[in-house]
């Protein structure tokens, strides 16, 4: 089938990569550069690389709804167009243009998680199953009827990156095993719980500040699902201090007490591992807590 793959980060490459062997890719799209790094370079998204890598046409329009780039997407009389982690919302117009529509490659088991974040918001719930669903899309949220579901298992430990790779990985077999079946004509699409539904909206950069005065599993939980972005940080005495490493710890203590100082710095039901204070490099959390002046059986400052 002629195809146009929409898609912006690592994510959807995987994605990408299984319909190139089947399938006639006639463009890719994916969102503009964007400034990154301590150098503010202009960057390509991760599908703009492959795309470039494969040798495919590339469109990277400011906004989907633009005449010109959605006369490029007509012309090309596609047969069918797949939108992985693409972070727009595509208008109904473009949605009627390939033949057989638009499909997606979504990080949940829907109808649980519609929205930008799925993965982090499983992880944040504390979830030991996920999974990716291909759906239709249509003109609401990951709204559409599912034409696959395959559920994996998340580790007790396991982080955001770690899933997404996984996620990733699964997606693109799904998918391509999807696209033969419409192909064919065998693909069957089932109608979602639509009253089930829950929403994953976006992570912000201040929701990896913790207090300590909630359960040390949440906590535990939210730097799992914040890893690599925007991570988890505390404040104490005007700094802001970003946690690169914990775990749990079988202890228990009034919230921010200090128990130990030894191996990681042990509070209430977790083990701080490694630290980093602003402008300085990381650091064994005993040396970071020692040097800011905490003492076993005080709370932290």
């Amino acid at each position: 089938m002629r195809v146009i793959f929409f898609g912006t980060p690592e994510f959807a490459v995987p994605s990408l990569e299984a319909l190139v062997a089947e399938h006639e890719i006639v463009l890719v799209v994916a969102q503009p550069d964007k400034r990154a790094g301590r150098g503010m370079k202009l960057q390509q998204p991760a599908v703009a690389v492959r795309a470039g890598e494969f040798g495919f046409e590339l469109a990277q329009p400011a906004k989907v709804r633009d005449p010109e780039f959605l006369r490029l997407v007509e012309s090309l009389s596609a047969d069918i167009a797949v939108v992985v982690a693409y972070g727009k919302i595509l208008p109904k117009q473009l949605l009627v243009m390939p033949r057989h529509g638009f499909m997606n490659v979504h990080g949940s088991i829907l109808p649980k998680y519609r929205g930008a974040a799925p993965i982090q918001r499983a992880i944040e719930a504390g979830e030991t199953t996920t999974g990716v669903t291909i759906m239709r899309v249509d003109e609401e949220l990951d709204h559409g009827p599912i034409l696959a579901i395959e559920t994996i298992e998340i580790g007790p430990d396991e982080r955001a990156a770690s899933v997404a790779r996984g996620l990733a990985a699964l997606g693109g077999e799904l998918l391509a095993g999807v696209l033969r079946e419409i192909g064919s004509g065998a693909v069957t699409e089932v109608p979602q719980d639509h009253p089930r539904a829950t929403y994953a909206p976006k992570v912000e950069k201040r929701e990896g500040l913790v207090t300590f005065s909630e359960s040390p599993m949440n906590i535990y939980n939210r730097f799992r699902a914040f890893d690599p972005w925007p991570g988890i940080f505390f404040e104490t005495e005007g700094e802001t201090i970003r946690i690169l490493d914990m775990d749990l710890a079988e202890v228990s203590a009034p919230p921010r007490t200090v128990i130990d100082l030894g191996d990681g710095v042990i509070l209430d039901g977790l083990r701080l591992v490694t630290l980093q204070r602003p402008g300085k490099p990381k650091a064994s959390a005993a040396v970071v807590a020692r040097a800011l002046g905490w003492r076993i059986g005080a709370p932290i400052p």
